[in-house]
């Protein structure tokens, strides 16, 4: 007779999953949603088409969270019928049915516990992801290349709106640096744990065989704020360069000048961008980018006494935080939490769902 007995295992996540609604506030959600319907139904909505987007993204995003919330409640539920038929019918299938549900609510409700603390001033904010080569050569392009790989695959796994504003190619092989926007709830508040140095150790496919390359790609996040309207940058604080887009190799890929890059004089900060298909949309995606870095520079600068941003959004190379070893063995390392992955190859697809959940852990951990 099959005894099949998830109670105290049910029991536990119930408990979780109440401490997680109550922070959530799923009521207050549903008023957003409802306020944001309404906005998003106005007839002239697209009379202002960055309005526009800002209401539908924002109501997306509300909606989205709120059916993460109502599914796992669902789930819950039908976990109980669930064991309880695999017991009434003496069904082992239904029983590993159930036990594989177990674990998948299980991750499902870790990963809303760690959303919850995600309360940061932006962590709700998209994401703006820049990768840099650093020390290595042409290891080291390869490597950024990889990494930039690898937060697309996470994005793409997860179902979230990836898109490269601006790379730029080395001339072997890799990328000398790359920009991407990543938009998803809590995008930049998932993501910043990612901000620091990361370096590899492998055999060189570039070098002497036998031969062990250690390099380093330091990574950048910052959010992506909203129109303009928290930073003035005056015209004659900047300088706009136009050229011509450039894939791999050096080869051109478009046939007007249409890519941007613009330089904030008195911080020497400089964004490019080439996503775009025309100069004065590149310029304008650029100028946001800008306007988002030096308000974060302007925060950060303000906290330094405090400390309240450290390491978490630029990097440095004395910042070394995570460690991708591929010889003499094989062990992706975050060197802040100590949480380790002996797997590189499943990392470098896109399985990083551990590395972020540890590093927001380590994060909100107590000071003393």
């Amino acid at each position: 007779m099959l005894d099949l007995d998830l109670t105290q295992e049910i029991a536990a996540l119930r408990s979780t999953f109440r401490d997680i609604r109550s922070v959530v506030d799923v009521d207050g959600l549903e008023s957003e949603i409802e306020r944001l319907s309404e906005d998003a139904g106005a007839p002239d909505l697209w009379d202002d088409t960055e309005n526009a987007q800002k209401v539908t993204s924002a109501l997306s995003h509300r909606q989205s969270e709120l059916a993460r919330v109502k599914s796992i409640d669902s789930r819950l539920d039908d976990l109980e019928v669930l064991v309880e038929l695999a017991n009434e019918m003496g069904d082992e299938e239904s029983a590993a049915e159930a036990r594989t549900e177990l674990e998948s609510l299980q991750k499902a409700i870790g990963d809303l516990e760690v959303q919850t603390l995600l309360d940061g001033e932006w962590d709700d904010r998209p994401a703006v992801i820049t990768i840099r080569a650093g020390a290595g050569g042409v290891d080291a392009a390869d490597f950024a290349e990889m990494l930039m790989r690898m937060y697309l695959r996470w994005a793409e796994k997860h179902g979230y709106k990836a898109t490269v504003m601006d790379t730029s190619y080395a001339e072997e092989a890799g990328i000398k640096s790359a920009t991407f926007e990543i938009d998803a709830p809590y995008a930049f508040g998932t993501l910043s744990v990612e901000a620091g140095t990361h370096r590899l150790v492998r055999m060189s496919p570039f070098g002497a065989a036998g031969k062990r390359q250690t390099s380093f790609a330091a990574v950048e996040v910052i959010p992506l704020m909203e129109e303009a309207q928290e930073v003035e940058i005056p015209e004659n604080d900047i300088r706009v360069d136009v050229f011509r887009s450039s894939g791999p190799g050096g080869q051109s890929v478009n046939t007007t000048d249409s890519a941007v890059r613009i330089t904030h004089l008195p911080t020497g900060t400089v964004v490019s961008m080439q996503n775009e298909k025309s100069q004065i949309q590149n310029r304008a995606a650029a100028m946001r980018v800008l306007q988002s870095r030096l308000l974060l520079l302007q925060k950060e600068q303000e906290a330094a006494q405090k400390k309240e941003l450290a390491g978490n959004i630029t990097a440095s190379w004395g910042d070394q935080m995570r460690s991708y070893v591929l010889a003499p063995y094989q062990m992706v390392k975050d060197l802040r939490t100590e949480y380790e992955v002996g797997n590189p190859s499943h990392v470098f697809d896109g399985d990083i769902d551990g590395f972020i959940a540890a590093g927001i852990k380590w994060r909100k951990r107590p000071t003393e």
